[in-house]
């Protein structure tokens, strides 16, 4: 199967911007419902932000919205995630998941494939 590589990540002050990339190694992500998630020390990973198989609208956690913004490219063979305004809460690995299936929920348990994670570390 495609495997999915983010990029992207590193350190960034509270306040500042970081943008995150996912592509997929063969072929696009057009036909894919799209999620990133992210997973603190100590913590479960948790929902981010989600595109589903049709396109559409992004979907948000709570706790970033109004500050990220997930994307696609125009030929769809990458994501991304505009992270602005971070704040040391927002330190996490990041990581991108794909499904061919239709979600919903955008529940972790639904995507079936996953990149390796690209860390991001908000701190002064």
């Amino acid at each position: 199967q495609a495997q999915l590589v983010e990029s992207g990540g590193g350190l960034a002050q509270p306040g500042g911007s970081l943008r995150l990339s996912c592509a997929k190694s063969q072929g696009t992500l057009a036909d894919d419902s799209v999620a990133w998630f992210r997973q603190a020390p100590g913590k479960e990973r948790e929902f981010v932000a989600g595109i589903g198989w049709s396109g559409g609208t992004a979907v948000y956690a709570e706790s970033v919205k109004g500050r990220f913004t997930m994307s696609r490219d125009n030929a769809d063979s990458a994501v991304f995630l505009q992270m602005n305004s971070l704040i040391p809460e927002d330190t996490a690995v990041y990581y991108c998941a794909r499904t061919p299936f239709i979600v919903r929920f955008f529940r972790l348990t639904d995507f079936l494939y996953w990149g390796q994670g690209t860390q991001v570390t908000v701190s002064s």
